[in-house]
């Protein structure tokens, strides 16, 4: 038992680097059980009980519904003669959506197939046919016909609008073209017939639009910035204006208001709303109400949650198997010496049975074993809180503190050398998660959480894949097995078509905030570097492989897969994003794997011309913010971030984001907001920080340096630069094994390391780049979120996770 404890003590010992990097993790997870500790008691209605009898009615907002995102005066409550629940949408600017048994209904708008004529203010429209495909209908003696992409005028499409932008026109034009259609509204008002506008005098441009809504279309309401118009619709004889547009609750099983979900259950005079997602918290439970209107208290539960007693043993089960892997190799490894000499000593004396000690002890076989259960089991357990979370039935705070840092810990524990970018990510990962918990204990609302949440969630299914992999990689090169070159090409190709796919989505059912809650764009940056790094490593050893012609030509294919998914990404950047800092991106990732193909094939030509271009660069960008110009602007380049960027003063409505972003970090100062480096304030509201447009992604790093000061943000900046350097320095060392190699599999293992590691590397320090330029107003204002900061649970789980693990199956050895 001694040699045992012994045996760990003398492993543990021997890696002061892994002493180093568990003790700031766990001072990181316990500056967040302490955040959770500190945490005020807060109060949330968990039912809305409005008493009503027949033929009275009551008018609901913000207040009564404990719904921050809804107006002052948002719906009207109503129960008519007979006793039925009837409710209408009061705002003009956000949207009311019922829910039936799954099926979504925006108040406010009507499937196209079931109305017989519409008319805004006194335009009439006869429709001649409608489906849910599309819809044609009669104007003027001219027949119109739209298919949820295009508006056609007597058969013809509508000319591009004369401001409409090059993406504009690329995407009317595919439309135009292709069978397989993206989905773009038809909209009524203003004076200009073009594209998918049809113009009305007198009409505010917006009053009302036909857009393909979950497979149907549907007319709808718009929300104008000037007069609103009435749009009127003829179904089965009656007249309805969908401004005014009431609906029955009999069979509603819920409501969206705002971003606010609100479970319906009706008994007798009585109705039931029960609040979910997005609820307003009270540091007390009382607060005036209507004499109607009644609320059931309840608190916030940080500790306890719903439904997750299996997490808690899965968790503890996973625990386990990590202590006893880890054990199992520690005394495995502490015992290797008198293993060897013992070897020594048989293969002297010529025994015959000396390859006993070269096989596997029972200990090591242990620790595979215990190691594999553990990543299968934080595998399993992150799916289900995610999938939990999504369902409405989030586990606790303290359990996604548990399964964060369980995560970090199972990272750290599986078989491999701890090299720094490994362990300058771990510590970021735990940084990040801090700061995410920070936010939404400071946030006035119970959803902030969720970002947490997600992203411990996610922590846990990377970590279990990238474990997974880690053991899959080191038991096949512990026994010389190594996948065909052809297998490696077909699997980029796989990856590629499933990130190409994943982009197709995106743009045919999605917006710039993605598709089904994921970004697939972050798969596709992976994809890229695979593929280019892929395609590089064979560059350097074209005439060492396989000499049949179409062997090439297979070849040359593949160095087109590369250009034809950076062309998606450009596509996706300028058509659907429409954002230009994917092209920073890109370009910035394009010039690191120039750098990096330069120093490998010794193009100092190339690296001259590569640097001096990143110089340029810099010195436009100060030109730009010292002396500023309108060219920009007349070209209509995202006019509106550069006049807010050179001047917010002016744009103080639209460069809200940047002036509460700045106001933010001048009040953080060096020391934090509360003068201790955050730690006073750990736990206690976030004041004004959260009232910052996308603080959880974009601009993280102010909430950080509001809440840690300047001074945490140097030390984060320090991580930050260090996980870099270990990425750079994992590429040098796989370069160097590469070109010392001389054998082609092993040249191009060490090439395609050095490359994919390179790339890597850059889309990471361009994510840094972007979003501490934005930050502190260095650049205009970019949508990027901070690797490991942000809550980018997309981010984290497609690139940043698959990353790491990379690195610890490239530095497998070392």
């Amino acid at each position: 038992m001694w040699s045992f404890f012994g045996a760990l003590w003398r492993a543990a010992a021997s890696n002061v680097a892994l002493a180093v990097t568990l003790t700031l993790l766990a001072g990181l997870c316990a500056l967040q059980a302490l955040a959770l500790l500190r945490a005020p008691a807060a109060w949330l209605p968990s039912a809305i009980t409005v008493t009503l009898p027949p033929g009275d009615s009551i008018i609901l907002g913000q207040r009564e519904l404990a719904a921050p995102q809804t107006d002052r005066n948002h719906l009207s409550l109503r129960r008519d003669t007979a006793g039925a629940w009837m409710l209408r949408n009061l705002s003009a600017s956000n949207h009311v959506v019922l829910l039936r048994d799954g099926a979504e209904q925006r108040m406010g708008s009507v499937a196209m197939q079931d109305i017989q004529r519409f008319q805004i203010d006194g335009a009439v429209f006869e429709i001649k046919s409608a489906n849910t495909r599309d819809v044609t209908f009669i104007r003027d003696g001219h027949e119109w016909r739209y298919d949820g992409a295009t508006l056609y005028r007597d058969g013809r499409r509508q000319a591009d609008c004369p401001e409409s932008r090059l993406a504009s026109r690329a995407l009317a034009a595919w439309n135009g073209l292709m069978p397989l259609t993206i989905a773009r509204p038809l909209t009524f008002g203003g004076n200009v017939y073009c594209d998918n506008r049809f113009g009305l005098e007198q009409v505010t441009p917006g009053a009302a639009q036909i857009a393909r809504v979950n497979g149907r279309l549907q007319l709808s309401a718009g929300n104008p910035d000037g007069d609103r118009a009435a749009v009127l619709v003829t179904a089965a004889g009656r007249q309805t204006d969908l401004r005014k547009q009431e609906a029955a609750l009999a069979g509603v099983n819920a409501i969206m208001v705002g971003h606010t979900r609100l479970q319906i259950a009706a008994n007798g005079d009585q109705i039931t709303l029960a609040p979910s997602r997005h609820v307003k918290l009270f540091a007390d439970p009382e607060v005036k109400l209507p004499q109607q209107v009644s609320w059931q208290w309840q608190q916030r539960a940080l500790w306890r949650g719903d439904r997750a007693n299996g997490l808690w043993i899965g968790i503890a089960l996973c625990l386990a198997f990590l202590a006893t892997s880890a054990a199992a190799r520690a005394v495995t490894i502490a015992s290797a010496p008198a293993r060897t000499a013992r070897a020594a000593g048989v293969r002297a004396s010529g025994a015959v049975d000396a390859v006993w000690v070269a096989r596997p002890s029972w200990l090591g076989r242990l620790a595979t074993v215990s190691g594999l259960l553990a990543a299968c089991g934080m595998l399993a357990i992150g799916l289900v809180t995610l999938i939990a979370q999504r369902a409405g039935y989030a586990p606790s705070a303290a359990f996604s503190l548990l399964l964060g840092a369980s995560a970090l810990l199972l990272w750290l524990a599986l078989p491999g050398r701890l090299t720094l970018a490994t362990a300058a990510g771990a510590i970021l990962l735990a940084a990040g998660l801090l700061a995410q918990l920070e936010l939404g204990l400071g946030a006035p609302e119970s959803s902030w959480l969720r970002y947490y949440q997600k992203s411990a969630a996610m922590l846990a299914i990377g970590a279990g894949l990238g474990g997974l992999l880690r053991l899959w990689a080191r038991h096949h090169a512990t026994r010389g097995i190594h996948l065909r070159q052809r297998s490696i090409e077909w699997i980029l190709a796989l990856f590629a078509a499933i990130a190409l796919a994943a982009l197709a989505a995106q743009v045919l059912w999605g917006d710039e905030t993605g598709v089904f809650d994921l970004q697939p764009v972050e798969l596709a940056k992976l994809a890229l570097t695979a593929l280019t790094a892929h395609c590089l490593a064979l560059r350097f050893h074209w005439h060492s492989g396989p000499q049949r012609l179409a062997d090439h030509g297979a070849r040359w294919l593949q160095l087109i897969a590369p250009a034809l998914l950076f062309l998606a990404l450009l596509g996706l950047a300028l058509v659907q994003v429409d954002d230009f800092s994917p092209l920073i991106l890109l370009l910035v990732w394009s010039t690191g794997m120039g750098l990096a193909y330069a120093i490998a094939a010794g193009n100092r030509a190339l690296a001259a011309i590569l640097i001096a271009a990143a110089l340029m660069a810099v010195g436009g960008v100060i030109y730009l913010r010292v002396v500023g110009t309108d060219d920009l602007i007349r070209w209509g380049f995202y006019a509106d971030r550069f006049l807010v960027w050179l001047n917010p003063a002016e744009h103080p409505h639209t460069g809200q984001q940047l002036l509460l972003g700045a106001r933010a970090i001048g009040d953080g100062g060096w020391l934090g907001a509360d003068h201790w480096f955050g730690l006073r304030a750990l736990g206690q509201n976030a004041g004004s920080v959260v009232q910052i447009p996308a603080v959880q992604d974009d601009f993280a790093a102010s909430f950080f340096l509001n809440r840690h000061g300047l001074l945490g943000g140097l030390l984060l900046w320090a991580v930050q630069a260090a996980f870099l350097t270990g990425l750079v320095l994992a590429a040098l060392h796989a370069y160097r094994h590469g070109a010392a190699a001389r054998h082609f599999r092993h040249a191009w293992l060490g090439r395609f390391r050095y490359f994919a590691l390179c790339g890597g590397a850059a889309f990471v320090f361009a994510h840094f780049l972007l979003s501490w330029g934005t930050n502190l107003a260095i650049f205009p204002i970019m949508g990027q979120p901070m690797s490991f900061l942000s809550a980018g649970g997309s981010h984290l789980l497609f690139f940043l996770c698959p990353l790491l693990t990379f690195v610890a199956i490239s530095t497998e050895g070392v």
